[in-house]
């Protein structure tokens, strides 16, 4: 997702004139639009999809880096181990 300056970051007041067109851009280009008040920025418009999208992927890079984290602290089970953990989980259930 490159953002373009030109195009990407827009002042508030324009926003606030044409908010539906701006909503439009983003449903068609989902590309995200900084918006700047007083020359600085502001807030990151997203698409609710684009949004979402990115929630899942950082969601999976923090499991990621739990799991990587875990393995450093040798906090991990060998297959048989595991294998054993689920069959005593399951069977609690029955």
């Amino acid at each position: 997702m490159d953002i373009s300056i030109t195009r990407d970051i827009e002042p508030l007041s324009e926003f606030r004139k044409h908010a539906a067109d701006f909503l439009k851009r983003l449903k068609k280009e989902k590309q995200p639009i900084i918006l700047t008040q007083h020359g600085k920025s502001a807030a990151v418009l997203l698409d609710v999809g684009e949004f979402e999208r990115l929630s899942k992927k950082m969601e999976l890079l923090e499991d990621l880096l739990e799991a990587k984290q875990q393995v450093e602290r040798g906090q991990t089970y060998s297959l048989e181990e595991a294998k054993q953990r689920i069959h005593d989980h399951i069977s609690k259930w029955k």
